[in-house]
């Protein structure tokens, strides 16, 4: 399984990533990571043609795009989109940060799964 991670790099500048999330078969119940500790779990709705300038998540966390499309754009002005069932591990907690912005006429609406 892939997934985008996001993150500060030495340079104080917000880069992407690609990771490869490893899966153990458990037989016919299918293929698991191992567990992750986490501390909260939340929902959030944002609107259509909603924009967010420079900022840093607060802490690590994995946002998944339940419903929607939202760009987020890092310091080198590589963009990346993020729609319905998209996985992001976004760990750019110092440094400029990066951008976001709605794509489209939906909502953006997400799952936040905070680790720290």
């Amino acid at each position: 399984m892939r997934i985008t991670r996001l993150f500060t790099g030495s340079d104080n500048q917000s880069h992407f990533d690609e990771l490869e999330i490893q899966l153990e078969s458990r037989g016919p119940l299918g293929f698991f990571t191992e567990p992750t500790s986490v501390k909260a779990f939340f929902f959030r709705e944002v609107p259509a043609k909603y924009q967010y300038t420079w900022h840093n998540v607060v802490c690590r966390e994995y946002v998944i795009t339940i419903e929607g499309m939202a760009e987020i754009e890092v310091s080198s002005g590589d963009k990346r989109r993020f729609g319905k069932g998209d996985v992001l591990l976004a760990e750019d907690i110092s440094g400029q940060g990066h951008k976001t912005r709605v794509i489209g006429n939906k909502p953006w609406r997400q799952a936040f799964i905070t680790l720290e």
